[in-house]
């Protein structure tokens, strides 16, 4: 007899106080679920997720200025700015404008952009994020984007770390007290375990991603209580500050 796998029992009363990976909006060139944020909200709270770092899809992708004043619109997030790397000039002001607003986070998305890590785009809004004192949250590939933020004691946290390149996350971090993971992609054995619990921050990528998998792998995994609570909501709050 086959007994039906339960993921939420084994989830149990896991909570998390702020996820640091979710996006309202839509991509133009790809079906997806809803990303209103009553939608996406919604979605945080049926997994018990009581908040998340939100950043707009339409700053990212078509217009800055528009798109964050909608993630700072979100009722029940932390807004994160989206800057383009296409116009580092214009990111660099919409940094400023958002600081000066009390945002504590922008968010860049080299991927989407077409944006390779060794432009001088990235290097400048890292110069300027750094000054500003902003926390970075970064797609790519860890193996490469993490060298524009070497050097700068900038808070970086890394939105795309696999399993496969943790090492190379490791040995970086090793020498960058300001470098941080998320968890989404650190699903395997041990992976969890095997970076200091301080530099780990929960993500889901919602709603692009099922919040479910890291949410089991995190209660599931070997660290301690305490640890858990801080990859949970604790690291990320006191890295926004």
């Amino acid at each position: 007899m086959v007994t039906a796998f339960d993921a939420r029992e084994l989830i149990g009363e896991l909570t998390v106080t702020l996820d640091v990976d979710v996006l309202v909006g839509a991509y133009a060139d790809r079906e997806g679920p809803p990303g209103t944020p009553a939608a996406v909200m919604e979605r945080l709270a049926e997994h018990r997720i009581q908040a998340g770092a939100v950043a707009s899809l339409r700053a990212a992708l078509f217009d800055m200025r528009s798109g964050n004043d909608e993630a700072l619109a979100v009722r029940g997030a932390v807004p994160v700015g989206a800057l383009d790397l296409r116009d580092p000039i214009g990111s660099v002001r919409e940094m400023e404008r958002l600081a000066a607003l009390g945002v504590k986070a922008v968010r860049l998305f080299p991927d989407e952009q077409g944006v390779e890590a060794g432009f001088p785009s990235v290097r400048h809004v890292a110069r300027r994020a750094a000054a500003l004192d902003l926390v970075v949250l970064t797609g790519g590939d860890v193996r490469r984007f993490w060298q524009p933020f070497s050097g700068l004691g900038a808070k970086v946290v890394f939105l795309d770390t696999h399993f496969y390149h943790l090492g190379d996350f490791l040995v970086a971090a090793a020498d960058e007290p300001g470098f941080h993971t998320s968890t989404r992609l650190l699903n395997s054995p041990d992976a969890l375990e095997a970076v200091p619990a301080d530099r780990l921050l929960y993500g889901s990528r919602t709603p692009h991603y099922e919040p479910l998998v890291p949410l089991l792998r995190l209660a599931t995994s070997g660290l301690k209580p305490d640890e858990i609570t801080a990859v949970a909501g604790g690291n990320a709050e006191r890295l926004f500050g």
